[in-house]
């Protein structure tokens, strides 16, 4: 079994920052694209950044020039770094990983972390 295990949220103040980390653990034998998601109440979960194995990154165009993704294949841990948050950053954040085993690919979900952005 695999899971993947949030941290890194909490409140803070407009302007300020947060890193997210995601950290994977279990059986398994890598670990492919992985992708931050946020929700927020009412709304849809929206993709917020995605990384491949070997690095390429996506962010979703309103966090671009703030949040940076990055990740330790050796950790098999990737990192959201947030800055300059807004309030609008305020959302439950997930992260989502496609999990190579010796047989199949399988997607898996954290259980999301609480980023509250407040004065």
């Amino acid at each position: 079994q695999v899971q993947l295990v949030e941290s890194g949220g909490g409140l803070v103040q407009p302007g300020g920052s947060l890193r997210l980390s995601c950290a994977a653990s279990g059986n398994f034998s890598g670990i492919n694209m992985v992708r931050w998601y946020r929700q927020a109440p009412g709304n849809q979960r929206d993709l917020v950044s995605s990384i491949t194995p070997g690095g390429s990154t996506f962010y979703a165009d309103s966090v671009k020039g703030r949040f940076t993704i990055s990740r330790d294949n050796a950790k098999n841990t990737v990192y959201l770094q947030m800055n300059s948050l807004k309030p609008e950053d305020t959302a439950v954040y997930y992260c989502n990983a496609d999990v190579r085993s010796s047989s199949y690919l399988r997607n898996y979900w954290g259980q999301g972390t609480q980023v509250t952005v407040s004065a």
